[in-house]
Protein backbone atom coordinates (compact mmCIF):
# COMPACT_ATOMS: atom_id res chain seq x y z
CA UNK A 1 0.00 0.00 0.00
CA UNK A 2 1.15 3.52 -0.71
CA UNK A 3 0.50 6.68 1.21
CA UNK A 4 -2.06 8.95 -0.48
CA UNK A 5 -0.64 11.91 -2.36
CA UNK A 6 0.66 14.60 -0.05
CA UNK A 7 -2.18 17.00 -0.79
CA UNK A 8 -2.01 20.08 1.37
CA UNK A 9 -3.47 23.52 0.99
CA UNK A 10 -1.33 26.58 1.51
CA UNK A 11 -2.15 28.45 4.71
CA UNK A 12 -3.39 31.63 2.93
CA UNK A 13 -5.69 29.54 0.72
CA UNK A 14 -7.03 27.64 3.71
CA UNK A 15 -7.78 30.83 5.58
CA UNK A 16 -9.45 32.40 2.57
CA UNK A 17 -11.70 29.36 2.15
CA UNK A 18 -13.12 30.01 5.59
CA UNK A 19 -14.91 33.03 4.16
CA UNK A 20 -15.88 31.87 0.67
CA UNK A 21 -19.47 30.98 1.39
CA UNK A 22 -21.85 33.94 1.83
CA UNK A 23 -23.81 32.10 4.51
CA UNK A 24 -20.90 32.36 6.94
CA UNK A 25 -19.83 35.91 6.19
CA UNK A 26 -21.69 36.96 9.34
CA UNK A 27 -21.19 34.06 11.76
CA UNK A 28 -22.89 35.90 14.60
CA UNK A 29 -26.29 35.28 13.02
CA UNK A 30 -25.61 31.67 12.04
CA UNK A 31 -25.57 28.81 14.58
CA UNK A 32 -21.97 27.90 15.28
CA UNK A 33 -22.44 24.25 14.35
CA UNK A 34 -23.90 25.23 10.99
CA UNK A 35 -20.99 27.58 10.37
CA UNK A 36 -18.57 24.73 11.04
CA UNK A 37 -20.37 22.44 8.61
CA UNK A 38 -20.32 25.13 5.93
CA UNK A 39 -16.63 25.69 6.50
CA UNK A 40 -15.93 21.97 6.12
CA UNK A 41 -18.04 21.72 2.97
CA UNK A 42 -16.18 24.71 1.54
CA UNK A 43 -13.01 22.66 1.90
CA UNK A 44 -14.54 19.97 -0.31
CA UNK A 45 -15.02 17.44 2.46
CA UNK A 46 -17.82 15.15 1.21
CA UNK A 47 -20.90 15.09 3.40
CA UNK A 48 -20.55 11.29 3.55
CA UNK A 49 -17.45 11.76 5.72
CA UNK A 50 -19.21 14.02 8.25
CA UNK A 51 -21.58 12.66 10.86
CA UNK A 52 -23.90 14.76 13.01
CA UNK A 53 -26.21 13.45 15.76
CA UNK A 54 -28.96 13.40 13.12
CA UNK A 55 -26.94 11.07 10.87
CA UNK A 56 -28.12 7.47 10.74
CA UNK A 57 -24.64 6.13 11.52
CA UNK A 58 -23.60 8.74 14.08
CA UNK A 59 -23.90 6.49 17.15
CA UNK A 60 -22.37 3.50 15.38
CA UNK A 61 -19.42 5.62 14.26
CA UNK A 62 -18.95 7.13 17.73
CA UNK A 63 -18.98 3.73 19.44
CA UNK A 64 -17.08 1.86 16.70
CA UNK A 65 -13.77 2.00 18.53
CA UNK A 66 -14.74 3.48 21.90
CA UNK A 67 -13.38 0.90 24.29
CA UNK A 68 -14.68 1.67 27.77
CA UNK A 69 -18.43 1.36 28.60
CA UNK A 70 -17.75 3.30 31.81
CA UNK A 71 -17.41 6.36 29.59
CA UNK A 72 -19.52 5.38 26.58
CA UNK A 73 -22.70 4.88 28.58
CA UNK A 74 -22.13 7.60 31.16
CA UNK A 75 -24.96 10.09 30.65
CA UNK A 76 -22.73 12.82 32.13
CA UNK A 77 -19.93 12.10 29.64
CA UNK A 78 -20.01 14.78 26.90
CA UNK A 79 -20.61 13.59 23.36
CA UNK A 80 -19.32 15.19 20.15
CA UNK A 81 -21.62 17.29 18.00
CA UNK A 82 -19.71 16.20 14.90
CA UNK A 83 -17.49 13.35 13.73
CA UNK A 84 -15.22 13.79 10.70
CA UNK A 85 -13.72 10.71 9.02
CA UNK A 86 -11.11 12.08 6.58
CA UNK A 87 -9.92 10.05 3.62
CA UNK A 88 -7.06 12.39 2.72
CA UNK A 89 -4.74 14.69 4.57
CA UNK A 90 -6.38 17.87 3.28
CA UNK A 91 -9.62 16.84 5.01
CA UNK A 92 -7.77 16.66 8.33
CA UNK A 93 -6.18 20.05 7.65
CA UNK A 94 -9.59 21.54 7.03
CA UNK A 95 -10.94 20.07 10.27
CA UNK A 96 -8.10 21.68 12.23
CA UNK A 97 -8.48 25.10 10.62
CA UNK A 98 -12.27 25.25 10.73
CA UNK A 99 -12.53 24.10 14.34
CA UNK A 100 -9.82 26.50 15.45
CA UNK A 101 -11.33 29.46 13.59
CA UNK A 102 -14.77 28.80 15.06
CA UNK A 103 -13.42 28.01 18.53
CA UNK A 104 -14.36 24.34 18.79
CA UNK A 105 -12.37 21.71 20.60
CA UNK A 106 -10.89 19.07 18.27
CA UNK A 107 -9.92 15.62 19.55
CA UNK A 108 -8.23 13.00 17.40
CA UNK A 109 -8.93 9.27 17.46
CA UNK A 110 -6.89 6.55 15.80
CA UNK A 111 -7.87 3.38 17.68
CA UNK A 112 -10.07 4.54 20.55
CA UNK A 113 -8.08 2.74 23.24
CA UNK A 114 -7.44 5.70 25.53
CA UNK A 115 -8.40 4.17 28.88
CA UNK A 116 -10.06 7.37 30.06
CA UNK A 117 -11.85 7.99 26.77
CA UNK A 118 -9.93 11.15 25.86
CA UNK A 119 -10.02 10.17 22.19
CA UNK A 120 -13.81 10.34 22.12
CA UNK A 121 -14.91 12.60 24.98
CA UNK A 122 -13.74 15.74 26.75
CA UNK A 123 -15.06 18.12 29.38
CA UNK A 124 -13.12 21.11 28.06
CA UNK A 125 -15.90 22.51 25.86
CA UNK A 126 -17.96 21.70 22.74
CA UNK A 127 -15.96 19.33 20.59
CA UNK A 128 -15.77 17.32 17.42
CA UNK A 129 -13.90 14.09 16.76
CA UNK A 130 -11.42 13.69 13.94
CA UNK A 131 -11.54 9.91 13.47
CA UNK A 132 -8.56 8.75 11.41
CA UNK A 133 -9.65 5.17 10.73
CA UNK A 134 -9.74 5.81 6.96
CA UNK A 135 -6.13 7.04 7.04
CA UNK A 136 -4.46 3.68 7.58
CA UNK A 137 -2.27 3.00 4.54
CA UNK A 138 1.08 1.24 5.03
CA UNK A 139 3.92 1.80 2.56
CA UNK A 140 7.21 -0.17 2.54
CA UNK A 141 10.59 1.13 1.51
CA UNK A 142 13.64 -0.79 0.30
CA UNK A 143 15.65 0.01 3.46
CA UNK A 144 13.22 -1.80 5.80
CA UNK A 145 11.48 1.41 6.79
CA UNK A 146 7.71 1.82 6.63
CA UNK A 147 5.36 4.79 6.44
CA UNK A 148 2.29 3.87 8.47
CA UNK A 149 -0.66 6.21 8.83
CA UNK A 150 -2.03 6.89 12.29
CA UNK A 151 -5.42 5.28 11.67
CA UNK A 152 -3.90 1.83 11.17
CA UNK A 153 -4.07 -0.65 14.04
CA UNK A 154 -1.12 -2.63 15.32
CA UNK A 155 -2.77 -5.73 13.90
CA UNK A 156 -2.96 -4.18 10.43
CA UNK A 157 0.68 -3.11 10.68
CA UNK A 158 1.83 -6.56 11.80
CA UNK A 159 -0.20 -8.28 9.06
CA UNK A 160 1.36 -6.03 6.41
CA UNK A 161 4.86 -6.71 7.73
CA UNK A 162 4.25 -10.46 7.67
CA UNK A 163 2.99 -10.21 4.09
CA UNK A 164 6.43 -8.87 3.14
CA UNK A 165 8.66 -11.00 5.38
CA UNK A 166 8.41 -13.46 8.26
CA UNK A 167 11.76 -12.29 9.64
CA UNK A 168 10.89 -8.61 10.03
CA UNK A 169 8.94 -7.17 12.96
CA UNK A 170 8.13 -3.96 14.78
CA UNK A 171 8.64 -3.66 18.56
CA UNK A 172 5.22 -2.51 19.74
CA UNK A 173 2.32 -3.80 21.82
CA UNK A 174 0.35 -7.05 21.62
CA UNK A 175 -3.24 -5.73 21.45
CA UNK A 176 -4.09 -5.89 17.77
CA UNK A 177 -6.92 -3.28 17.80
CA UNK A 178 -4.79 -0.50 19.35
CA UNK A 179 -4.30 2.43 16.98
CA UNK A 180 -0.79 3.18 15.78
CA UNK A 181 -1.25 6.94 16.30
CA UNK A 182 -1.69 6.92 20.06
CA UNK A 183 0.41 3.85 20.82
CA UNK A 184 3.67 5.07 19.30
CA UNK A 185 3.29 8.67 20.47
CA UNK A 186 2.94 7.41 24.06
CA UNK A 187 6.07 5.23 23.89
CA UNK A 188 4.79 1.79 22.94
CA UNK A 189 6.01 -1.11 25.10
CA UNK A 190 5.78 -4.69 23.85
CA UNK A 191 7.09 -8.23 23.78
CA UNK A 192 10.40 -7.63 21.97
CA UNK A 193 11.29 -4.31 23.64
CA UNK A 194 14.02 -5.88 25.79
CA UNK A 195 15.89 -6.82 22.63
CA UNK A 196 14.97 -3.87 20.41
CA UNK A 197 13.63 -1.01 22.55
CA UNK A 198 10.13 0.48 22.52
CA UNK A 199 8.14 1.57 19.47
CA UNK A 200 9.05 5.26 19.81
CA UNK A 201 12.75 4.36 19.66
CA UNK A 202 12.25 3.28 16.04
CA UNK A 203 10.53 6.39 14.65
CA UNK A 204 12.66 8.09 11.99
CA UNK A 205 10.14 10.59 10.58
CA UNK A 206 6.66 11.95 11.33
CA UNK A 207 3.98 13.85 9.45
CA UNK A 208 1.94 16.16 11.70
CA UNK A 209 -0.62 18.94 11.23
CA UNK A 210 0.02 21.98 13.40
CA UNK A 211 -2.68 24.27 14.76
CA UNK A 212 -2.21 26.64 11.79
CA UNK A 213 -2.92 23.80 9.35
CA UNK A 214 0.65 23.40 8.17
CA UNK A 215 1.95 19.86 7.67
CA UNK A 216 5.46 19.25 8.96
CA UNK A 217 7.92 16.39 8.59
CA UNK A 218 11.15 15.89 10.55
CA UNK A 219 13.13 18.02 8.10
CA UNK A 220 10.82 21.01 8.59
CA UNK A 221 9.99 20.69 12.29
CA UNK A 222 12.05 21.82 15.26
CA UNK A 223 14.17 19.27 17.05
CA UNK A 224 12.18 19.69 20.28
CA UNK A 225 8.93 18.79 18.51
CA UNK A 226 10.33 15.67 16.86
CA UNK A 227 11.67 14.62 20.27
CA UNK A 228 8.33 15.30 21.97
CA UNK A 229 6.29 13.22 19.53
CA UNK A 230 8.22 10.03 20.39
CA UNK A 231 6.77 9.30 23.82
CA UNK A 232 5.25 12.62 24.89
CA UNK A 233 1.76 12.01 23.50
CA UNK A 234 0.94 13.42 20.08
CA UNK A 235 -2.48 14.84 21.02
CA UNK A 236 -0.83 17.77 22.82
CA UNK A 237 0.97 18.99 19.72
CA UNK A 238 -1.14 18.39 16.63
CA UNK A 239 -2.70 15.72 14.46
CA UNK A 240 -0.14 13.03 13.71
CA UNK A 241 -0.87 11.76 10.22
CA UNK A 242 1.84 9.12 9.81
CA UNK A 243 5.08 7.72 11.19
CA UNK A 244 8.08 6.45 9.31
CA UNK A 245 9.42 3.55 11.34
CA UNK A 246 12.39 1.19 11.26
CA UNK A 247 11.61 -2.51 11.20
CA UNK A 248 13.81 -4.98 13.10
CA UNK A 249 15.07 -8.45 12.32
CA UNK A 250 13.64 -11.47 14.14
CA UNK A 251 14.55 -15.16 13.70
CA UNK A 252 12.39 -17.43 11.51
CA UNK A 253 11.34 -19.32 14.62
CA UNK A 254 10.51 -17.85 18.02
CA UNK A 255 9.16 -19.64 21.09
CA UNK A 256 5.97 -18.74 22.93
CA UNK A 257 5.31 -20.14 26.38
CA UNK A 258 2.71 -19.97 29.12
CA UNK A 259 2.34 -21.60 32.53
CA UNK A 260 -0.07 -20.89 35.39
CA UNK A 261 0.43 -21.45 39.11
CA UNK A 262 -1.77 -20.71 42.10
CA UNK A 263 -0.67 -19.31 45.45
CA UNK A 264 -1.47 -22.72 46.94
CA UNK A 265 0.96 -24.36 44.52
CA UNK A 266 3.90 -22.06 45.13
CA UNK A 267 3.13 -19.06 42.94
CA UNK A 268 4.35 -16.64 45.62
CA UNK A 269 7.89 -18.00 45.65
CA UNK A 270 8.02 -18.09 41.86
CA UNK A 271 6.78 -14.50 41.51
CA UNK A 272 9.41 -13.30 43.97
CA UNK A 273 12.18 -15.12 42.08
CA UNK A 274 10.82 -14.05 38.68
CA UNK A 275 11.09 -10.43 39.80
CA UNK A 276 14.77 -10.98 40.54
CA UNK A 277 15.59 -12.16 37.02
CA UNK A 278 13.01 -11.05 34.42
CA UNK A 279 14.45 -7.54 33.87
CA UNK A 280 18.09 -8.72 33.61
CA UNK A 281 17.85 -12.11 31.91
CA UNK A 282 18.88 -12.62 28.25
CA UNK A 283 17.51 -9.65 26.27
CA UNK A 284 15.81 -11.95 23.79
CA UNK A 285 13.52 -13.22 26.55
CA UNK A 286 10.35 -11.43 27.65
CA UNK A 287 8.33 -12.94 30.52
CA UNK A 288 5.29 -11.16 31.88
CA UNK A 289 3.15 -12.16 34.85
CA UNK A 290 -0.64 -11.89 34.93
CA UNK A 291 -2.21 -12.06 38.39
CA UNK A 292 -5.90 -12.69 38.96
CA UNK A 293 -8.28 -14.43 41.35
CA UNK A 294 -9.45 -17.93 40.41
CA UNK A 295 -11.62 -20.08 42.68
CA UNK A 296 -10.93 -17.81 45.65
CA UNK A 297 -7.18 -18.12 45.32
CA UNK A 298 -4.52 -16.13 43.50
CA UNK A 299 -3.39 -17.38 40.12
CA UNK A 300 -0.28 -16.21 38.31
CA UNK A 301 0.16 -16.88 34.60
CA UNK A 302 3.71 -16.49 33.34
CA UNK A 303 3.78 -16.05 29.58
CA UNK A 304 6.03 -14.55 27.03
CA UNK A 305 8.26 -14.75 24.02
CA UNK A 306 11.80 -15.87 23.32
CA UNK A 307 13.51 -14.73 20.12
CA UNK A 308 15.00 -18.14 19.54
CA UNK A 309 14.21 -21.84 19.51
CA UNK A 310 12.89 -24.10 22.26
CA UNK A 311 16.07 -25.95 23.31
CA UNK A 312 17.90 -22.68 24.02
CA UNK A 313 14.92 -21.27 25.90
CA UNK A 314 14.73 -24.37 28.11
CA UNK A 315 18.41 -24.01 28.95
CA UNK A 316 18.04 -20.33 29.87
CA UNK A 317 14.97 -21.01 32.01
CA UNK A 318 16.64 -23.89 33.86
CA UNK A 319 19.54 -21.62 34.71
CA UNK A 320 17.60 -18.46 35.60
CA UNK A 321 14.14 -19.54 36.79
CA UNK A 322 14.10 -23.28 37.61
CA UNK A 323 11.33 -22.65 40.16
CA UNK A 324 8.84 -22.29 37.31
CA UNK A 325 9.57 -25.88 36.16
CA UNK A 326 8.85 -25.05 32.55
CA UNK A 327 8.28 -28.11 30.37
CA UNK A 328 8.13 -28.65 26.63
CA UNK A 329 4.33 -28.83 26.82
CA UNK A 330 4.30 -25.21 28.06
CA UNK A 331 6.10 -23.99 24.95
CA UNK A 332 5.62 -23.84 21.20
CA UNK A 333 7.80 -22.70 18.33
CA UNK A 334 6.24 -20.51 15.67
CA UNK A 335 6.88 -17.42 13.55
CA UNK A 336 6.93 -14.00 15.19
CA UNK A 337 3.67 -13.00 13.51
CA UNK A 338 1.93 -16.11 14.86
CA UNK A 339 3.21 -15.26 18.33
CA UNK A 340 1.42 -11.91 18.22
CA UNK A 341 -1.91 -13.66 17.77
CA UNK A 342 -1.28 -15.99 20.72
CA UNK A 343 -0.03 -13.26 23.05
CA UNK A 344 -2.93 -10.92 22.28
CA UNK A 345 -5.26 -13.00 24.47
CA UNK A 346 -5.30 -12.50 28.25
CA UNK A 347 -4.51 -14.63 29.99
CA UNK A 348 -2.67 -16.71 27.40
CA UNK A 349 -4.86 -19.76 27.95
CA UNK A 350 -3.54 -21.92 25.13
CA UNK A 351 -0.37 -21.72 23.09
CA UNK A 352 -1.88 -24.27 20.72
CA UNK A 353 -4.87 -22.25 19.59
CA UNK A 354 -4.89 -21.69 15.86
CA UNK A 355 -6.37 -18.59 14.27
CA UNK A 356 -5.76 -17.26 10.75
CA UNK A 357 -3.45 -14.29 10.30
CA UNK A 358 -6.43 -12.39 8.94
CA UNK A 359 -7.70 -12.02 12.52
CA UNK A 360 -5.11 -9.24 12.81
CA UNK A 361 -7.17 -7.18 10.36
CA UNK A 362 -10.27 -7.24 12.55
CA UNK A 363 -10.56 -3.73 13.99
CA UNK A 364 -13.71 -4.37 15.97
CA UNK A 365 -13.60 -5.14 19.70
CA UNK A 366 -13.80 -8.90 20.28
CA UNK A 367 -16.80 -8.36 22.55
CA UNK A 368 -18.33 -5.57 24.52
CA UNK A 369 -15.90 -5.04 27.36
CA UNK A 370 -17.18 -4.69 30.89
CA UNK A 371 -16.70 -1.28 32.43
CA UNK A 372 -13.18 -0.84 33.73
CA UNK A 373 -10.68 1.48 35.32
CA UNK A 374 -6.90 1.24 34.95
CA UNK A 375 -3.99 2.50 37.02
CA UNK A 376 -0.28 1.86 36.62
CA UNK A 377 2.99 1.80 38.50
CA UNK A 378 6.70 1.50 37.80
CA UNK A 379 8.67 -0.88 40.03
CA UNK A 380 12.26 0.11 40.80
CA UNK A 381 13.09 -2.61 43.34
CA UNK A 382 11.87 -6.22 43.30
CA UNK A 383 8.95 -6.86 45.67
CA UNK A 384 9.93 -9.44 48.30
CA UNK A 385 8.01 -12.66 48.98
CA UNK A 386 6.51 -11.48 52.28
CA UNK A 387 5.11 -8.40 50.56
CA UNK A 388 3.50 -10.55 47.89
CA UNK A 389 1.71 -12.46 50.66
CA UNK A 390 0.28 -9.17 51.91
CA UNK A 391 -0.76 -8.21 48.38
CA UNK A 392 -2.59 -11.54 47.90
CA UNK A 393 -4.40 -11.05 51.19
CA UNK A 394 -5.59 -7.55 50.28
CA UNK A 395 -6.86 -8.66 46.86
CA UNK A 396 -8.64 -11.77 48.12
CA UNK A 397 -10.60 -9.94 50.78
CA UNK A 398 -11.78 -7.37 48.22
CA UNK A 399 -14.07 -9.59 46.11
CA UNK A 400 -13.20 -7.58 42.99
CA UNK A 401 -12.30 -8.59 39.42
CA UNK A 402 -8.76 -7.25 39.51
CA UNK A 403 -6.11 -8.22 37.00
CA UNK A 404 -2.48 -7.17 37.42
CA UNK A 405 -0.22 -7.40 34.38
CA UNK A 406 3.46 -6.96 35.19
CA UNK A 407 5.88 -6.49 32.30
CA UNK A 408 9.68 -6.50 32.59
CA UNK A 409 11.77 -3.62 31.28
CA UNK A 410 15.56 -3.72 31.22
CA UNK A 411 17.63 -4.82 28.24
CA UNK A 412 17.62 -2.37 25.33
CA UNK A 413 14.99 -0.21 27.06
CA UNK A 414 17.46 0.49 29.88
CA UNK A 415 20.39 1.14 27.53
CA UNK A 416 18.76 4.29 26.13
CA UNK A 417 19.09 7.47 28.19
CA UNK A 418 16.20 8.79 30.28
CA UNK A 419 16.07 12.06 28.32
CA UNK A 420 16.73 10.68 24.83
CA UNK A 421 12.95 10.43 24.35
CA UNK A 422 10.12 11.64 26.63
CA UNK A 423 9.58 8.02 27.81
CA UNK A 424 11.60 8.12 31.06
CA UNK A 425 11.31 4.54 32.33
CA UNK A 426 14.80 3.45 31.38
CA UNK A 427 17.76 2.36 33.53
CA UNK A 428 16.57 1.72 37.09
CA UNK A 429 12.97 1.01 36.08
CA UNK A 430 12.47 -2.74 36.35
CA UNK A 431 8.78 -3.41 35.68
CA UNK A 432 5.56 -1.77 34.55
CA UNK A 433 2.45 -2.79 36.50
CA UNK A 434 -0.98 -2.37 34.96
CA UNK A 435 -3.92 -2.68 37.38
CA UNK A 436 -7.16 -3.43 35.51
CA UNK A 437 -10.37 -3.50 37.52
CA UNK A 438 -13.51 -4.48 35.63
CA UNK A 439 -17.14 -4.85 36.64
CA UNK A 440 -20.50 -5.58 35.13
CA UNK A 441 -23.09 -2.86 35.00
CA UNK A 442 -23.01 0.85 34.27
CA UNK A 443 -23.89 3.99 36.14
CA UNK A 444 -22.04 6.40 38.37
CA UNK A 445 -23.00 4.73 41.65
CA UNK A 446 -21.81 1.30 40.55
CA UNK A 447 -18.60 2.69 39.09
CA UNK A 448 -17.81 4.71 42.21
CA UNK A 449 -17.90 1.63 44.45
CA UNK A 450 -15.39 -0.28 42.33
CA UNK A 451 -13.14 2.66 41.57
CA UNK A 452 -12.89 3.54 45.25
CA UNK A 453 -11.71 0.01 45.95
CA UNK A 454 -9.03 0.29 43.23
CA UNK A 455 -7.88 3.63 44.62
CA UNK A 456 -7.53 2.03 48.03
CA UNK A 457 -5.49 -0.82 46.59
CA UNK A 458 -3.31 1.65 44.69
CA UNK A 459 -2.62 3.45 47.97
CA UNK A 460 -1.82 0.12 49.61
CA UNK A 461 0.78 -0.60 46.89
CA UNK A 462 2.69 2.64 47.45
CA UNK A 463 5.48 1.13 49.62
CA UNK A 464 6.36 -1.37 46.89
CA UNK A 465 6.73 0.89 43.85
CA UNK A 466 8.64 3.94 42.57
CA UNK A 467 8.76 7.12 44.64
CA UNK A 468 9.48 10.82 44.09
CA UNK A 469 7.74 10.70 41.75
CA UNK A 470 5.50 7.67 41.92
CA UNK A 471 5.76 7.04 38.20
CA UNK A 472 3.10 5.94 35.71
CA UNK A 473 3.02 4.94 32.03
CA UNK A 474 1.28 7.40 29.72
CA UNK A 475 -0.43 4.77 27.56
CA UNK A 476 -2.14 3.43 30.70
CA UNK A 477 -3.97 6.73 31.13
CA UNK A 478 -5.19 7.57 34.65
CA UNK A 479 -7.06 10.81 35.35
CA UNK A 480 -6.79 10.18 39.10
CA UNK A 481 -3.25 11.54 38.79
CA UNK A 482 -4.61 14.99 37.93
CA UNK A 483 -6.33 16.78 35.10
CA UNK A 484 -6.70 20.00 33.21
CA UNK A 485 -10.06 21.76 33.48
CA UNK A 486 -11.65 24.56 31.48
CA UNK A 487 -10.74 26.93 34.31
CA UNK A 488 -7.28 25.57 35.11
CA UNK A 489 -4.71 24.68 32.46
CA UNK A 490 -1.30 25.66 33.75
CA UNK A 491 2.20 24.27 33.99
CA UNK A 492 2.14 24.28 37.80
CA UNK A 493 -1.09 22.29 37.87
CA UNK A 494 -0.07 19.89 35.11
CA UNK A 495 3.36 19.08 36.51
CA UNK A 496 1.68 17.18 39.36
CA UNK A 497 0.77 14.40 36.94
CA UNK A 498 3.22 15.37 34.17
CA UNK A 499 6.24 14.37 36.23
CA UNK A 500 4.66 11.01 36.97
CA UNK A 501 4.41 10.23 33.26
CA UNK A 502 7.55 11.99 32.04
CA UNK A 503 9.73 12.72 35.10
CA UNK A 504 12.51 15.20 34.20
CA UNK A 505 11.29 15.38 30.60
CA UNK A 506 8.10 17.26 31.45
CA UNK A 507 9.73 20.69 31.39
CA UNK A 508 11.13 20.19 27.90
CA UNK A 509 7.77 18.88 26.70
CA UNK A 510 6.05 22.03 27.96
CA UNK A 511 8.63 24.16 26.15
CA UNK A 512 8.12 22.16 22.92
CA UNK A 513 4.40 22.78 23.32
CA UNK A 514 5.01 26.52 23.73
CA UNK A 515 7.01 26.64 20.50
CA UNK A 516 4.54 24.49 18.55
CA UNK A 517 1.10 25.43 19.88
CA UNK A 518 1.42 28.53 22.11
CA UNK A 519 -2.34 29.18 22.02
CA UNK A 520 -2.99 25.66 23.36
CA UNK A 521 -5.48 24.70 20.66
CA UNK A 522 -4.68 21.00 21.02
CA UNK A 523 -5.68 20.11 24.54
CA UNK A 524 -7.37 17.51 26.68
CA UNK A 525 -7.65 16.64 30.35
CA UNK A 526 -4.01 15.54 30.47
CA UNK A 527 -2.43 17.45 27.62
CA UNK A 528 0.81 19.32 28.12
CA UNK A 529 0.36 23.08 28.64
CA UNK A 530 2.61 25.59 26.87
CA UNK A 531 5.33 26.97 29.10
CA UNK A 532 8.55 28.91 28.62
CA UNK A 533 11.35 28.85 31.15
Amino acid sequence: MNLPPKISYSIPLLLSLLFLHPSISHPTVIPAHHSLLQCLYNHSIPHTLIFTPKSTNFTATLFSSALNPRIIFDHHSPKPFLIITPTQESHAQAAVLCSKHLNFQLITRSGGHDYEGLSYSTTLGPFLILDLFNLRSISFNADNTVWVQSGATLGELYFSIASKSRTLAFPAGFCRTVGVGGHISGGGIGTIMRQHGIAADHVVDIRIIKADGEILEKESMEEDLFWALRGGGGASFGVILAYKINLVQVPPKVTVFSKSLTSILGATKVVAKWQQVAYRVDKRLYINALLNVTNETMQVTFSGLFLGELPELRLIMEQSLPELQMANKDCKEMSWIESQIILSTFPVSSINSSQPLSILLDRSPRALHPSFKVKSDIVTEPIVEQSWEKIWKYILKGDEQLVMIIEPLGGKVAEIGETETPFPHRNGSLFVIQYILSWNGTGEKVAKKHINWLRGFYKFMSPFVSKKPRAAYLNFRDLDLGRNTECMISYDNAKIWGKKYYNVNFKRLAYAKFKTDPDNFFKNEQSIPPWIF
